[in-house]
C-alpha cells in the first residue's frame, strides 16, 4: 500500500503561493513511523485531477490531498473525486451539522455548499472553524489553509490511520565519503541494489565551498538488517578503495 500526497493548486504552479504542505507531510508520518511514496502537483485541472485519482483509487493507495475542496468555480476537487468513484455528491448531514453550529441563523444555502461530499464520503473536523473535509476508501481531502489542513491531518493519522504507525520497520545510515566522484561508487551501488532489495541506496553529492569539502553523503534507507549488512559492506569498500569517511 503506497503513501501519497495531492498538493492542488493553479496558485501554487503559478508561484503566486509557495506550498507548505510537502515539508509538514513528511514530518508529521516520520514521527509516527510512516513515509510518502509519491507526491504530486496539480493545477485545478478537474480531468487531469480525476485521471490522477482514479488512478490512485484503482492502485488501494492512501492519499493526502491538500486544496481545491471549496465551492468557487476554481475548485474542483469533490467533483473530481465523484467522477473517479462514479458516485453522485450531496450535502452530507455530519457536515451540516457542523456547518449550522458554526454559523446558526447566518447558515445559507452558499455555506452549506460547503458540506456536499461524494456520496459515501465521511467527514474530517475542522477545530479551526469547523468546515470539515471528507475522506472516502483511503483519500483524505483537506483544505488548502495549513492552520486548518494540519490539524485535521493529525487527526487522522491518530484517528484513521493509528494502525499503521510504526508498522513497517525503517532504518536510514550513511556515511561522508570526502573527495570521491559517485562515477567510482557507482559499480558499488549497483551491486548493493541488487544484493539487498529491502532496501535502497542514496547517494548526495556536494561540490563544497567555503570550509567545505567536496563529498558524497552514501547512504542506506529501508528495512533495518538490510540497511545494516549494506552499509557494512559499503563501509568496507570504500575504505578498500582509499576513501576517506566520516559516519553522518
Amino acid at each position: 500500500m503506497s503513501v501519497g500526497a495531492l498538493i492542488i493548486g493553479d496558485e501554487i504552479l503559478s508561484g503566486k503561493r509557495t506550498d507548505k504542505h510537502f515539508v509538514k507531510v513528511v514530518e508529521l508520518l516520520k514521527a509516527r513511523g510512516m513515509a510518502l511514496d509519491w507526491a504530486q502537483i496539480l493545477g485545478d485541472d478537474r480531468a487531469r485531477l480525476g485521471g490522477t485519482l482514479a488512478r490512485s483509487f484503482a492502485d488501494g493507495d492512501i492519499v493526502f490531498s491538500f486544496g481545491g475542496i471549496g465551492v468557487t468555480p476554481d475548485d474542483h476537487t469533490r467533483q473530481s473525486v465523484a467522477a473517479a468513484l462514479g458516485v453522485s455528491i450531496g450535502l452530507h448531514a455530519d457536515a451540516e451539522h457542523e456547518i449550522r453550529a458554526r454559523f446558526g441563523d447566518e447558515t445559507t444555502p452558499q455555506r452549506l455548499l460547503l458540506g456536499e461530499f461524494p456520496r459515501g464520503s465521511e467527514i474530517i473536523p475542522n477545530p479551526y472553524n469547523r468546515i470539515p473535509g471528507f475522506f472516502i476508501r483511503n483519500h483524505f481531502f483537506f483544505p488548502g489553509f495549513p492552520v486548518m489542513a494540519w490539524p485535521m491531518l493529525e487527526w487522522v493519522l491518530d484517528t484513521q490511520l493509528v494502525h499503521l504507525h510504526h508498522a513497517v520497520a525503517r532504518d536510514e545510515q550513511a556515511i561522508i565519503v570526502y573527495e570521491a566522484a559517485e562515477s567510482v561508487l557507482l559499480e558499488l551501488m549497483q551491486r548493493i541494489t541488487r544484493e539487498h532489495p529491502a532496501a535502497r541506496v542514496f547517494s548526495l553529492p556536494s561540490f563544497g565551498g567555503e570550509g567545505v569539502r567536496r563529498h558524497i553523503e552514501l547512504g542506506m534507507r529501508g528495512e533495518p538488517d538490510s540497511v545494516a549488512k549494506a552499509m557494512e559492506t559499503i563501509r568496507a569498500e570504500v575504505g578498500r578503495l582509499g576513501y576517506e569517511w566520516a559516519v553522518r
